[in-house]
């Protein structure tokens, strides 16, 4: 017997991780290449992976903007001339 797909959680505390939404991209993919589902059954998974593809994207583009913010923040307050404010530029 085929294994229906599981449907997408909402957005939220419900959403999986980057990790187990990923695994479970890697699965569908790996599924549909195997070619062992009927044309309705891959369109289904299809349609999951697309919805799990934009979720990650998402999910790495919050990070990236996480990380952008900590190292423009972290540029800001490094001082290396206790003479110099943060907002100035590096003295020669």
């Amino acid at each position: 017997m085929k294994e229906k797909p599981n449907p997408i959680p909402p957005a939220g505390d419900d959403a999986p991780s980057f990790e187990e939404a990923m695994t479970r991209l890697e699965r569908i993919v790996a599924d549909l290449e195997g070619g062992r589902y009927t044309l309705e059954e891959s369109l289904q998974r299809f349609e999951e992976g697309i919805a799990l593809g934009n979720q990650c994207r998402r999910m790495l583009e919050r990070a990236d903007l996480r990380v952008r913010t900590l190292v423009e923040a972290g540029d800001r307050l490094v001082v290396s001339d206790p003479t110099e404010t943060p907002d100035e530029e590096p003295r020669a």
